[in-house]
């Protein structure tokens, strides 16, 4: 039963005190057909961690909260694949992976939201991304209230990028991932190099897909904000791929500009560096503002509106565009 009125200020992590004219908490795929075939034009709401809401929504909510994980028979001697509900939490399902040593999403830890939304934005960190680990999903089409299968290939993953950002935006309801998971024989990602400082610092020489975890997770706890803590949505840009012209011309002035080289003529620059070299860091704007350790991140001190956060990032990106001429993209979707 739908209720009325609700306030989604504990459905979003950015904390923004924004109303539902309608609201129901969905815990099965035949709840969830029956809705759809009553009323089409609704707004689905899973972990709330990357979205940054602007105005009351008047369309039907439906907060995805369809649980439970199934490992799925497989004749393969070291590879695992695990069928997982939509509304089961992120990170509770990486350490439940860790815990029954089954390796690939180490480098994911502690990445608020839900399952469901982790291939729509192809989460990533730390040299790892949610098509690395991949191997299909289910999806209910809409317009039918038929379930879709898509395959790796169907999903058209890119940087932050899945074909539910896209072609098919708001055409499908993600209900459950299978991962491909490793055994035994863990190919460890230690590249990035964060993680493999912080292992160096804990004398680790031979590290396990939990000792990776634990470097990721206290990588993130020193330089992201807790959102139960400061209401935040995670990354709020996108890191910018721009040319190797444009990155010469900018390194002579700036010959400390972080890089990664993504081919021969692209490289990606952080967006965090970019907007602490315009003077945003640690900045405040009203109960809006600029995380003090990390720039990526924009955070509601406490009543911020979504507008104000909107407006801050607007302001970010047109200091950026001036002063680099880069385009900053953002990662949250706004609504």
């Amino acid at each position: 039963m739908f209720q009325e009125n609700i306030s989604l200020k504990s459905y979003n992590t950015f904390g923004i005190d924004i109303y539902a004219e309608s609201f129901i908490s969905v815990i099965s795929i035949e709840q969830l057909k029956k809705i759809i075939e009553k009323n089409k034009d609704i707004f689905i709401l899973s972990g709330g961690s990357n979205i940054l809401l602007t105005q009351n929504i008047s369309n039907p909510v439906i907060h995805l909260n369809i649980k439970g994980k199934e490992i799925l028979k497989t004749q393969l001697q070291d590879t695992i694949f695990i069928k997982v509900q939509a509304g089961e939490n992120w990170h509770e399902f990486v350490l439940w992976t860790l815990k029954n040593n089954f390796g690939g999403l180490e480098n994911l830890s502690l990445i608020p939201g839900n399952v469901g939304t982790s291939p729509m934005q192809n989460i990533g960190a730390y040299g790892v991304e949610i098509k690395d680990v991949f191997y299909q999903l289910e999806a209910l089409e809409i317009a039918t209230g038929k379930i879709k299968i898509f395959k790796k290939e169907d999903c058209n993953f890119g940087y932050r990028e899945s074909v539910f950002k896209n072609i098919s935006k708001g055409k499908y309801i993600i209900t459950n991932v299978t991962f491909q998971l490793t055994k035994n024989h863990h190919k460890l990602n230690t590249k990035y190099g964060a993680i493999q400082t912080k292992l160096e610092n804990n004398n680790i020489t031979k590290p396990t897909i939990k000792d990776v975890s634990n470097a990721v997770i206290a990588i993130r706890q020193k330089k992201l904000p807790d959102p139960k803590v400061i209401g935040n949505g995670g990354s709020f840009f996108k890191n910018p791929v721009i040319s190797i012209q444009q990155f010469n011309d900018i390194q002579k002035d700036y010959p400390k500009i972080p890089h990664y080289p993504i081919s021969e003529e692209l490289v990606k620059t952080p967006a965090g560096w970019l907007i602490e070299q315009s003077g945003f860091k640690g900045k405040r704007f009203g109960d809006a503002g600029v995380h003090k350790n990390q720039a990526l991140v924009l955070v509601n001190y406490g009543n911020a509106t979504g507008k104000e956060i909107l407006d801050l990032a607007k302001i970010i990106q047109n200091t950026v565009q001036n002063k680099f001429r880069i385009s900053l993209s953002m990662e949250v979707n706004v609504i």
